[in-house]
Parts: C-alpha cells; sequence; structure tokens
C-alpha cells in the first residue's frame, strides 16, 4: 500500500506526464499494479538466472523491453523522479521470496517502477485524449493493455 505521503508525489508525477489527476483510491490501485508488473518481471527474471546457472538475478535478466526502457530514460528526466525514488528507498520493494536481486537488480528498480508509471500513465493520453481523471473502466483497461503485453 503507498505511504500517505507518497499520494501527492505519485499525483504530480502522473500530473507531469499526462496532465491526468488522482485520487488517493486512484494511486493505490496503480501502486498496487506496478508492484504486480515487478513481481512478474522478477519471477521471469528468476527463470532467466537459473537457465544461466545463476541463484542471483542479474539486471540482463530482467525482461525489459525497449519502450520500458525509453519510458524509464523518459522518467529519469522528470523533476519529480528524485522524490519518487526517495520514496521508494523508504518503502523498498521486497522480491517474492524464491528470488533474490543481485545489487545493480535492486538500484534498477526504482528507474523500472518509474519505467512503468510514465507508461500507465502516458496510456490514459492514448485511451482518450481528453481525460483529466481516469474512471475504473480507464484503469481496467490500461490493466488489461498491460498484461496482455507483459
Amino acid at each position: 500500500m503507498t505511504h500517505p505521503s507518497g499520494v501527492k508525489v505519485f499525483q504530480r508525477l502522473f500530473r507531469a506526464v499526462a496532465s491526468v489527476d488522482l485520487g488517493e483510491n486512484d494511486v493505490r490501485r496503480f501502486h498496487e499494479f506496478v508492484d504486480e508488473q515487478i513481481d512478474a518481471l522478477a519471477i521471469a527474471g528468476r527463470n532467466s538466472a537459473k537457465a544461466n546457472g545463476r541463484d542471483v538475478i542479474e539486471p540482463q535478466d530482467l525482461p525489459i523491453t525497449k519502450g520500458v526502457q525509453e519510458r524509464m530514460r523518459e522518467f529519469d528526466g522528470l523533476d519529480v523522479a528524485g522524490e519518487v525514488r526517495e520514496l521508494l528507498a523508504e518503502t523498498i520493494r521486497r522480491p517474492p521470496e524464491d528470488v533474490t536481486f543481485a545489487e545493480d537488480t535492486e538500484q534498477l528498480l526504482p528507474e523500472l517502477f518509474g519505467g512503468l508509471s510514465v507508461a500507465v500513465a502516458s496510456s490514459f493520453r492514448v485511451l482518450d485524449s481528453t481525460m483529466t481523471r481516469p474512471s475504473s473502466e480507464h484503469w481496467d483497461q490500461v490493466f488489461k493493455i498491460f498484461r496482455l503485453v507483459f
């Protein structure tokens, strides 16, 4: 669950990326979804590491697409990126029990979270270019699209 101080940070992130306003429930929904996606990437990374005879997940084990890499760079250029990184450092994301990240991989996670955040925020503009506040239906559509791709 998102720390209360984090709500405002993520609201600023979505406004900066897509001029979309989020409520507290939207931020919770978004955070849970991105955590779910990172867990899925971690499990895929674990499988890749094991296939290569390793127990520890290196950055190259994570199936990060070109599009997500581009969104990660976009995130890095945002004024709010530093605040997001600080917030994520306070609320460290624990991987699934059977997953161990290398130090480089742990350092990559805030950037991955940020890149996925930019992608989610941008998706709302693709669905409806005039939207200012996403509805439950908008969230469901975005999540469905992401689950099809990831």
